[in-house]
């Protein structure tokens, strides 16, 4: 009968080559049971990626591994479940006990679609099975609501010592934004302190249960203001969008050494409006310049998340509350998106992992 031990087992694992699997994340404690009985195998693996991830060919693929290099002749079952892991710190436990992770989507300036890309990341992250909520920490510009088409007052829920707010939903993202509570002809006229304390509130008097991803689209540029709201939010990450042209870089550059100094990670550089690809042609143009995003993610040593087609139904699905990666799943745009919410989520269980002290790599046998 054949002996199999876990870290050989997570040994043979490692070898595994699939684009949906980044095989860092892989470790002792993803082995849950190991069973064989006659002329079968099954073992149990508990993975930290969305479940979309867990394809047929997936699974096989974690067989034949056992197969082939721990020269397995039995029948091999691999059952995957799916778990997504959770940013450790007090603070957050605090203020949000029910929320696994939280991460800011800001922008050095404004005008590059930073708000567009939170809403697209949040679907995306959704559509990938994940439980998401969206913060529109614009207090000044609070668009969110529009792009995600909800224009309703949020209701109040009564708890046996304090009253909390319902967040609002549609596309499988809960929702919470000063757009509900303000007169959309009147403008918010805050100060840092109050705009920072509406925020606070959005995470204390809302009920938001259990969450895996809670997004916080931040007001544009490293004011008081930004400052102020990102070393008041326990985040576990940050999502900086630019676009190509030179006057943008310079100012992402900044909003990402704005993180470092209050020591929140940087997941990624997402580069949005990259491309234009003329739709009678076919044929590519770079309208705002090449390559931008990518060099100042290898200047500055984070994660180019990727680069963001420019597309006019992008403004059409913003414009009408029904955000691209939702309605149009099968476009270039839709499957960027897609693309980077995974790769969001590989660095987050990456760092939980890591500041969990989960032991990654083993020795042989």
């Amino acid at each position: 009968m054949t002996n199999i031990t876990k870290s050989g087992a997570l040994n043979a694992f490692k070898k595994i080559n699939d684009k949906n699997l980044n095989v860092n994340l892989l470790t002792l404690n993803s082995i849950k049971n190991i069973d064989v009985k006659d002329k079968n195998v099954t073992v149990d693996v508990v993975l930290p990626v969305p479940p979309a991830a867990v394809t047929d060919e997936l699974k096989s693929k974690f067989a034949e591994s056992l197969q082939t290099n721990l020269g397995i002749s039995e029948n091999v079952t691999v059952n995957i479940e799916t778990k997504v892991t959770s940013h450790k710190d007090a603070k957050k436990e605090q203020l949000l006990p029910g929320v696994k992770n939280t991460i800011a989507v800001a922008s050095g300036k404004g005008g590059v679609g930073k708000s567009t890309v939170a809403v697209n990341l949040a679907v995306a992250l959704a559509r990938d099975g994940a439980k998401v909520g969206l913060i529109d920490a614009d207090i000044y510009g609070p668009s969110i609501p529009l792009m995600l088409g909800v224009n309703e007052k949020p209701k109040i829920y009564q708890h046996p010592k304090s009253a909390k707010m319902i967040p609002l939903e549609n596309y499988g993202v809960k929702l919470m934004s000063i757009g509900f509570l303000v007169d959309d002809n009147n403008p918010v006229i805050w100060r840092g302190p109050m705009a920072s304390g509406a925020v606070k509130q959005f995470m204390t008097d809302v009920e938001w249960e259990e969450l895996d991803y809670l997004i916080f689209d931040l007001p544009p540029g490293t004011g008081d203001i930004q400052l102020t709201l990102v070393q008041t939010i326990p985040l576990t990450g940050a999502v900086i969008v630019t676009t190509p042209q030179e006057v943008s870089l310079v100012d992402a550059r900044k909003g990402l050494k704005m993180f470092n100094r209050v020591n929140v990670p940087v997941l990624g550089i997402v580069e949005n409006m990259s491309y234009f690809i003329a739709p009678d042609t076919g044929k590519k143009y770079d309208i705002f310049g090449i390559g931008g995003g990518s060099k100042l993610a290898e200047e500055l040593e984070v994660p180019f998340l990727g680069g963001i087609p420019i597309d006019s139904r992008i403004r059409i699905g913003g414009d009408s509350g029904t955000p691209m990666a939702f309605d149009n799943p099968d476009t270039d745009y839709a499957k960027t998106m897609q693309n980077i919410a995974r790769q969001v989520a590989t660095e987050i269980n990456l760092r939980n992992l890591n500041d969990n002290n989960v032991e990654i790599i083993l020795s042989d046998d």
